[in-house]
């Protein structure tokens, strides 16, 4: 592999053309398993995903538009639907979906939303993924809050996510102390959770059980590894990453936001391995939460800080931590020795980070894994590049695939046969300031 000229550019398709509204990607797993379609919302700049009416597929070869989800009575303020995943082994797709009982005074909130899933053969059919109950006695299997940025596991079975409590929102409100904390969350198929309660749509029943999974405090000690907040997470392989005993351990990568020893915020990257059983309680407190505290982890589940960049002249990672399809490798970005925002790699049992790439200036960021598991895309310098593992030069194992723009490429995403990137381009009307941003793909008919 070797760097590329303006004449060894890939050629790029436009897939979408309404210049009217968003196609947005949002960074997540937009290719149907059968790589025909890709999934992306229609939210807006002014109203985010509150105002996105709509689920929409693209055909990748015809262009052809689908609506899987709409909302016909959508307002600015929700209930709104977006930040769509498709599975990887079914025709299903989830997504954030406001609470339908929002109003212009009680609007679409991070802690006021839910997880919907959809069929392709069943569209504006719902399934309700994460129940909800706001309603004391609380109800173990179900959340009190809002799910975001949803992502299926390789067989289908779970989905990560992050969340934010709705109780604990209120009680920060109440003593003006802080307390709504983003956490990170799963839900497991083939547990239904009934919510017998109805608050005006505040409580929700569901198909799936949930958890959270990651325990964070408000009031990390200086030097610890306890947490204030986690986010940037996805799963660890596929399906799992093989522990030193030869075992697959599920698990969760994510940054967790520690207090150095003088009490400065750093972000790390941590992992947690889920037990399967997620329906038992742990020892930190009960799986559906009080009127006090966060929905506590279920029994067996394991959080563990990988990297140790708070003493280092340039702390701190970012980004959504990513795994190769395998497990092997997670994949984030950090500062090297030269204060330049590269990606690294690291075994999610621990060591000491690789870094991958030796730009002269920071990597912006979009990195996704090859299904191979030996090259990822991102973006650097308004273009998308590919580089692979090895010990070869920088130079030898980058390649450039598209030319510098302004504004850059963004929501990258790798076709499930590894021969496609899908991403997000935002293009304007003449004499129109309004961006909007289409899909877009390139073929790699090689690496």
């Amino acid at each position: 592999m070797t760097s590329c000229n303006s004449n060894q550019y890939l050629k790029e398709t436009q897939l979408t053309n309404d210049l009217s509204y968003h196609h947005d990607l949002d960074n997540n797993d937009n290719f149907s398993p059968d790589d025909q379609w890709l999934v992306y919302d229609t939210r807006t700049d002014d109203g985010g995903i509150a105002a996105s009416a709509k689920i929409e597929k693209v055909h990748t070869q015809t262009g052809e538009k689908k609506v899987l989800y709409a909302l016909p009575n959508n307002a600015a303020w929700g209930p709104g639907a977006g930040a769509v995943s498709y599975a990887h082994t079914e025709a299903s797709v989830v997504f954030i979906h406001g609470l339908v009982s929002v109003t212009a005074a009680n609007p679409y909130q991070q802690w006021r939303r839910t997880g919907i899933i959809i069929k392709d053969q069943a569209p504006n059919v719902p399934i309700y993924m994460d129940a909800r109950d706001v309603t004391p006695p609380f109800t173990a299997g179900a959340l009190r809050g809002g799910t975001h940025r949803h992502e299926w596991s390789g067989d289908g079975n779970w989905i990560g996510y992050t969340y934010n409590d709705a109780i604990l929102k209120a009680l920060e409100d109440k003593t003006q102390q802080k307390h709504n904390l983003r956490t990170i969350g799963v839900s497991k198929r083939g547990h239904s959770v009934t919510v017998s309660k109805t608050t005006n749509g505040e409580d929700v029943s569901s198909e799936w059980f949930s958890a959270v999974v990651v325990q964070v405090t408000p009031t990390p000690q200086a030097g610890s590894d306890e947490i204030s907040h986690a986010a940037g997470d996805s799963w660890v392989g596929l399906n799992g990453y093989l522990k030193p005993d030869g075992q697959r351990q599920i698990a969760r990568a994510f940054v967790g936001k520690v207090k150095d020893k003088n009490g400065k915020d750093v972000d790390e990257v941590f992992v947690v391995d889920i037990p399967d059983d997620i329906t038992r309680a742990g020892e930190l407190g009960p799986l559906e939460g009080t009127d006090t505290m966060m929905p506590m982890p279920p029994k067996g589940t394991s959080q563990r800080r990988l990297t140790h960049t708070a003493d280092t002249a340039f702390p701190g990672c970012t980004g959504v931590v990513r795994s190769s399809g395998d497990g092997s490798l997670l994949a984030f970005l950090a500062k090297d020795d030269k204060g330049v925002q590269q990606i690294f790699t690291l075994s999610p049992l621990g060591g000491t980070p690789t870094q991958l790439t030796f730009h002269p200036s920071n990597v912006e960021g979009y990195f996704r894994w090859h299904p191979d598991g030996q090259h990822l895309c991102y973006v650097w310098n308004g273009s998308i590049v590919l580089v692979k593992l090895g010990n070869e030069s920088f130079e030898s194992r980058m390649r450039i695939l598209t030319p510098p723009t302004t504004p850059s490429p963004s929501n990258l995403v790798w076709s499930h046969d590894g021969k496609k990137i899908a991403f997000n381009r935002a293009l304007k009307k003449p004499q129109v300031e309004q961006e909007n941003k289409q899909v877009f793909i390139v073929h790699l008919d090689k690496l």
